[in-house]
């Protein structure tokens, strides 16, 4: 799955601006994870041992999670345009495998010297927190 990356200009964007998308991790995703990483942890990818110790169904890595906000930076605020400088994260409550999920930014901050955002970063259903932060991200020159 290819999306051209948003354009945007920092002139575009406006705090309480929001950013969405959903994805639903598999466990292709989880396997494909485990081989860059070597996080072999069978919490990740063994479902018997997820339940065993009282999760639903294996648990998607935290940090696979949290990779989606790159996505939400590199494609959807700032795009193309932007340069990914800092992300907080906090693990909310586990996130597993086959449940989708909705990818949310929310601007919160301008720094207009330095053509810079402030980005409430969320994953979420309906009903849960998953990974909550803040990333800052700044916009390039494009002429």
């Amino acid at each position: 799955m290819f999306i051209n990356p948003h354009e945007l200009k920092y002139d575009d964007v406006l705090i309480n601006d929001v950013f969405t998308f959903s994805h639903t991790f598999t466990n292709d995703e989880l396997e494909l994870f485990s081989g860059l990483t070597g996080d072999t942890n069978p919490l990740h990818l063994d479902y018997k041992f997820a339940q065993k110790n009282g999760f639903e169904s294996e648990v998607v890595y935290g940090m696979l999670s949290a990779s989606l906000f790159s996505r939400l930076i590199g494609v959807y605020c700032p795009g193309k345009n932007g340069l990914y400088l800092s992300q907080t994260i906090y693990f909310k409550k586990p996130l597993y495998v086959e449940k989708e999920v909705t990818v949310k930014g929310t601007i919160i901050q301008k720094f207009d010297n330095f053509d810079m955002i402030k980005i409430k970063t969320e994953i979420t259903d309906q009903d849960d927190i998953f990974v909550s932060g803040e990333a800052r991200a700044k916009f390039l020159i494009n002429e």
